[in-house]
């Protein structure tokens, strides 16, 4: 593993101080500029779908969200505005109805213009437990959809929950009524053409190379997009990723590598820029259910003995903010007392472990993932282990494709696993999907709280920030005391471009948001 960074490196290093010859493809040492309005970004991963309902791969969220809109939007920086809907929603008293007015002007891209009807369709399609879409459980809590009207529809709650408007961009979308059963699943997996009512409609997907959309000519924001292609690529090389952007083989790169970016994105013809997420945390999926992580003085050894503050920056330069919680040190509900709990202290590290059932030491399988998402885990990984060594447990690298990682970590197969997990930067979400019983990845952990269960019940119904302060706060000193979840930091968001990209804004969701790039 070491020798394969070591090359990574040395090959980055000089594609980037422009030695390039040697290295790149024959193919791409005369390469042209990017003709007409196309516009080609670059992922560093490969998509499983392009099916919101069922997305797993947050930096491929890019394809859903070109095709399919929802009723609101969480945008680029964070903030929740109305999309399909004219506002947003009205909420009853109790808190347990939403009602929404649609927009009149919207069609789908097969020319039927977008009703009510089509909502309530999406959501009870969603909701339906026969369907398996793998975000259901974010909106379980959803017991009706009523169409009051062509263009007015309303949601009813079993109970209060506010979070569920701010996981409708990533996590959902609207599709035309009865297009599911006409066209079956793996249509909108992976060939959804016509069924959204985004700024472009699905063209074709080259395996392990990129998938392609059109202009949306009859998009209901007038004038948008720019482009009349979008060329989605997936190169998972840092090198190659940066390779193609210095030869204006592409035009935008997510995950640039930390160790070049400050000095890629001054190059001659290159931009750049990052911010602060607030939903971006690198995790390792503590499994609780299995032998040593079933001791809780065991996890809380495992947390204290990893120096976050040097993987922040010597690892990630910069781009990752240090967190032992589950909340980012940016964010209005980070508690610095919980945070105190889990952060690096050697000697408490080596206190915990001797209380534990396992004073000796002990072998931990650590699952990574081979090519980046977001962020490359390898060096952290490789961190980890010889800071773990120096309490007495021996951590054995395993490396999967994302695909493979992703399924043992919800279906509980792996002992700990390390990846950045993204989050729209809701302060509940990761505690949900985490820590709770029924979310998508409950069993990465297998923790399973009622005290903490009941503090997110009281936040659900709370929209005062104080109070809901104060709920987050002890939420994470229930997750400090019983360590079920490892969290090294939260990421920046990062990018670089070709100078001739316009109004390209990185998103603090990280997805990248390319509607209103122009060419």
């Amino acid at each position: 593993m070491s020798n394969f960074l070591a090359n990574r490196r040395r090959f980055l290093a000089a594609g980037a101080g422009g030695v390039l010859a040697p290295l790149l493809p024959a193919g791409l040492l005369h390469a042209q500029p990017n003709q007409g309005k196309t516009l080609t970004v670059v992922l560093p991963s490969n998509p499983i779908t392009i099916d919101p309902i069922n997305q797993l791969n947050h930096d491929a969220m890019v394809l859903g969200q070109t095709v399919f809109e929802n009723l609101v939007e969480y945008d680029a920086d964070g903030v929740l505005k109305p999309q399909l809907a004219k506002a947003l929603p009205t909420v009853s008293a109790d808190k347990k109805t939403y009602t929404f007015d649609l927009r009149e002007d919207v069609t789908f891209q097969n020319g039927k213009k977008m009703t009510a009807e089509d909502v309530k369709y999406s959501f009870d399609y969603l909701l339906d437990a026969g369907n398996k879409a793998a975000r259901r459980s974010l909106f379980t809590r959803i017991s009706k959809v009523t169409v009051l009207d062509p263009y007015k529809v309303a949601f009813e709650l079993s109970e209060p929950y506010g979070p569920w408007l701010y996981f409708l961009t990533k996590y959902m979308g609207i599709f035309p009524a009865g297009s599911r059963q006409e066209h079956g699943d793996d249509y909108f997996k992976s060939r959804p053409a016509g069924v959204g009512t985004g700024f472009g409609v699905f063209e074709t997907w080259k395996p392990n190379d990129y998938i392609s959309f059109t202009k949306n000519k009859t998009y209901w924001r007038k004038g948008l997009p720019h482009w009349d292609r979008l060329v989605v690529k997936m190169i998972p090389e840092d090198a190659t990723r940066v390779a193609y952007l210095l030869t204006n083989q592409v035009d935008i790169i997510s995950a640039p590598p930390p160790r070049e970016f400050n000095r890629l994105k001054t190059m001659p013809g290159i931009t750049g820029a990052s911010r602060p997420t607030l939903g971006g945390a690198l995790l390792m999926y503590t499994n609780t259910l299995k032998p040593p992580l079933d001791d809780v003085n065991f996890r809380k050894a495992v947390s204290c003995a990893i120096d976050r503050k040097t993987i922040g920056e010597k690892v990630y330069y910069g781009l990752l903010d240090p967190s032992a919680v589950p909340a980012p040190p940016r964010g209005w509900w980070f508690n610095a007392d919980a945070d105190k709990e889990l952060a690096f202290d050697l000697d408490r590290a080596k206190a915990f472990l001797a209380k534990s059932k396992y004073p000796n030491g002990a072998e931990i399988d650590l699952s990574i993932q081979a090519e980046p998402y977001l962020l490359d885990t390898k060096d952290a990984a490789i961190f980890v282990q010889a800071q773990l060594a120096k309490i007495g447990v021996k951590v054995n690298l395993k490396v999967y494709e994302f695909s493979v990682l992703i399924q043992q970590a919800i279906r509980g197969e792996h002992q700990m696993a390390l990846q950045v997990f993204m989050s729209p930067g809701e302060a509940s979400y990761i505690i949900q999907v985490c820590l709770t019983p029924g979310q998508v990845l409950s069993k990465s952990t297998g923790y399973d709280n009622a005290e903490l269960n009941g503090l997110l019940a009281q936040a659900f119904a709370e929209t005062e920030q104080a109070r809901l302060k104060d709920l987050y706060g002890k939420i994470q000193m229930v997750v400090a005391r019983d360590a079920p979840l490892g969290v090294l930091g939260y990421v920046h968001a990062s990018n670089l471009w070709r100078q001739g990209v316009q109004d390209f804004k990185v998103n603090q969701g990280l997805t990248m948001s390319v509607g209103e790039v122009r060419v």
